[in-house]
């Protein structure tokens, strides 16, 4: 595949809550909140290519380049255990998925240079709550046969989403750099601009790039007005912002605790979720990928390149 030049002046669209947007809006059932079983069925792709068209369509539209993240945010052991899928199961839907996203960029009419292939990684235990402490090296062991399998597919890049364990984003960047793909890591926050545990983005980052440095951050499943607090009183961007290229935002205002006892979806304005991010904008001056988290859905990330543009 032909990779974009990520932070180099490339702006990717990507999607919004996939797994949100399939139970909430298409009532789809997604046990565990695994979206990866769809590649399984004719009619799981289906639903996964009507999903993705609206976005193909947008950055068609803005003459952006396009990201197309696999279905495979709970695509590893642990998660997989809980629905049925050993370790080679596992290894047969992450080289699927790369293909069908491949498939997916070709089939919309996108130029083959604007389409970036992304394996999307998701945390080993609960993407909100602190769990039990790892280390880098067993985060690199337990990764490394997914970031294998988006290697052998022809992935582009490897992102790993709503981390929390620093130890865990060192450990999956070690696991890409062995299978020589570039890699970005995404933490998710709190309310009050924090991850989950209490530590600043700022001190986060700088923790994971001392002991091995990904290629770029993302921030995700945090509302827009959550991320902004992370900010608060900072006249300039800080350094650490250039490192930070991407954003996806949840529609909703509740908190990670609230979202996971929420029966209803919360899909907040899709015009007032696209002006929350201009405080964003100011003080992340290398983003260049946009797209949305738990909530939002093609009418967000439009609404917010429309702003953007």
């Amino acid at each position: 595949m032909s990779q974009p030049a990520m932070g180099a002046g490339q702006r990717l669209v990507t999607d919004g809550g996939l797994e949100t947007d399939l139970i909430f809006n298409r009532g789809i059932d997604l046990p565990e909140f695994a979206a990866y079983p769809l590649l399984r069925h004719d009619w799981g792709r289906s639903a996964l290519r009507d999903y993705f068209a609206p976005y193909a369509a947008l950055a068609a539209d803005l003459g952006a380049g396009l990201l197309v993240e696999t279905p495979t945010w709970r695509a590893n052991p642990e998660w997989g255990a809980r629905l049925g899928d050993d370790a080679a199961a596992l290894r047969e839907v992450n080289l699927r998925a790369v293909e069908f996203a491949a498939a997916l960029g070709a089939s919309e009419g996108q130029d083959a240079a604007t389409v970036l292939v992304s394996g999307a990684i998701g945390p080993r235990q609960d993407g909100y709550v602190p769990g039990r402490p790892t280390t880098s090296t067993e985060a690199a062991e337990y990764h490394a046969p997914q970031v294998r399998a988006f290697a052998e597919a022809g992935a582009d890049v490897v992102t790993a989403y709503t981390l929390i364990d620093r130890a865990e984003a060192v450990g999956v960047v070690l696991a890409a750099r062995d299978s020589g793909l570039p890699v970005g890591i995404s933490f998710t926050l709190e309310t009050d601009g924090r991850l989950p545990d209490g530590t600043a983005i700022v001190d986060a980052i700088a923790e994971v790039d001392a002991v091995a440095a990904p290629d770029h951050y993302l921030l995700n499943c945090a509302h827009p007005t959550h991320v902004a607090q992370a900010f608060a009183g900072a006249d300039e961007p800080p350094a650490w912002t250039h490192r930070v290229l991407g954003m996806r935002c949840n529609a909703s205002r509740r908190s990670h605790a609230e979202l996971d006892e929420a029966t209803d979806l919360d899909d907040g304005d899709p015009a007032t979720f696209a002006t929350d991010h201009d405080v964003l904008g100011r003080h992340l001056p290398a983003l260049a990928i946009l797209g949305g988290c738990c909530g939002t859905d093609v009418r967000h990330v439009e609404s917010l390149w429309r702003r953007v543009a």
